[in-house]
């Protein structure tokens, strides 16, 4: 489904959500004693917490959503693209006036546990709280207490662009009661710690179903499900299941835990947001972790495979000549790329995902391979947008799709002006 199609749904649709929903509620227990702790390889007393605070603001990846392009860090401003308008991250350094300094750590744990702020109003999920819900009460005091010892920054929460009644914050009430659950996370008796570990990583902080996971109308995430892919910030993360073509059924946990702390394995390379996120936030996690997240993802069922309509050979004709003329030099003939430089094309997941916006995204616009502490050179693509048409980049798309053994739907070039449109008005 387009984002102008979504958007066009979802605006009556809340709407008459808010009409037929008046009362709503959950079952709340703010005191809940932590599930997890992972202070236990840590020093004790303040310096501990905090050093565990920073580790874990690290792996929900708070400093790239709380941080404007050139801005201070965690002053917020960043501008969150979504379906329904453009929301403005908030400032979570501790200045008084126009930060979080006068929030006490209740105020801070009711935030991240049931999405209220400090004045009683509700949050936009754009703040992933229906994933920081799963976050321990100790876990979400060490954060506050790293947050605490941050450089205030005075910077005014500039106003969200959000149509009405979009723009009324008691809406989320609405959304929190169809579709919000809180609580922390429970591990499974029946899984080892390590699974466990991993799963509350994935599913809390990490909260990789918010661009993994599928939507619906409402921009509500299946919480329940595998994330068999998603769409986020004008791109389609694939799906982190057990799919064989499009998911992660033919990786080992150590092509995952290689990705996650470098940016790339011999499979591919992180491309677009997921660049940001390994490069702001999973390269710094340990190698623990790291197993503890390939174990709980290979762990996910594979949903069933989908049929993919057969492609006409003139489309794939155009587009063997565009790749011949535009990408072969680095990613060679087989579309098997170069390791550790230009990644592959065949047999990649993110190429095959469900939805070609990924791709088609890098075509116009380029990309960075994430530049870490253990690949520090972090080797760049050009963009197209200026030299190929939408038709153009149609048909290599496809033919990229369905080349070497690859096979996805094809992209017509109507997808591809929709979504240049889409990236040149992205804040």
């Amino acid at each position: 489904m387009s984002a102008a199609l979504r958007k066009g749904l979802a605006l009556p649709a809340l709407f008459l959500l808010a009409m037929l929903c008046t009362a709503c509620s959950h079952d709340r227990d703010p005191a809940a004693p932590s599930a997890v702790k992972l202070g236990e390889r840590m020093s004790p007393g303040p310096w501990g917490e905090i050093s565990r605070g920073r580790y874990l603001v690290r792996a929900g990846d708070c400093e790239a959503c709380h941080t404007a392009p050139g801005g201070q860090p965690f002053a917020g401003d960043r501008a969150i693209p979504t379906p329904f308008g453009t929301i403005y991250s908030s400032n979570i350094t501790p200045d008084p006036e126009t930060g979080i300094g006068r929030w006490t750590d209740q105020d801070f744990y009711r935030a991240m546990h049931e999405g209220i702020d400090r004045q009683g109003n509700p949050l936009y999920p754009a703040f992933p709280y229906p994933w920081y819900t799963r976050l321990s009460r100790d876990d979400v005091l060490s954060i506050k207490a790293y947050l605490d010892t941050l450089t205030p920054v005075r910077h005014v929460h500039r106003k969200n662009e959000l149509p009405w009644p979009l723009d009324q914050r008691g809406l989320m009430a609405v959304w929190n009661g169809m579709y919000f659950d809180e609580g922390t996370y429970q591990p499974d008796p029946k899984r080892s710690a390590q699974w466990n570990r991993g799963a509350y990583l994935v599913q809390g902080p990490g909260h990789c179903s918010a661009c993994h996971g599928d939507r619906n109308f409402a921009g509500a995430t299946d919480m329940d499900g595998p994330p068999t892919g998603g769409y986020a910030e004008n791109a389609y993360a694939p799906s982190l299941a057990g799919g064989v073509r499009d998911g992660l059924g033919s990786w080992t946990e150590q092509d995952i835990v290689q990705y996650l702390g470098t940016g790339r394995n011999s499979r591919t390379a992180a491309a677009g947001p997921m660049a940001e996120v390994v490069e702001q936030s999973t390269q710094y996690l340990s190698k623990p972790d790291l197993e503890a997240i390939a174990v709980y993802l290979k762990s996910l069922p594979a949903p069933e495979d989908t049929s993919v309509a057969t492609v006409d050979k003139d489309t794939l004709d155009r587009g063997a000549a565009l790749y011949v003329d535009n990408c072969e030099g680095c990613h060679l003939k087989q579309g098997q790329g170069e390791i550790g430089a230009f990644p592959p094309l065949r047999q990649s997941s993110a190429v095959q995902a469900a939805s070609a916006d990924t791709l088609i995204g890098v075509i116009l616009d380029g990309a960075h391979i994430p530049r870490t502490t253990a690949e520090p050179t972090g080797l760049a693509m050009q963009g197209f947008a200026d030299h190929l048409s939408d038709a153009q980049i149609a048909d290599l798309t496809t033919y990229i799709r369905n080349a070497w053994g690859n096979r996805a739907e094809a992209v017509d070039a109507d997808h591809v002006e929709d979504l240049r449109e889409a990236l040149r008005k992205s804040p």
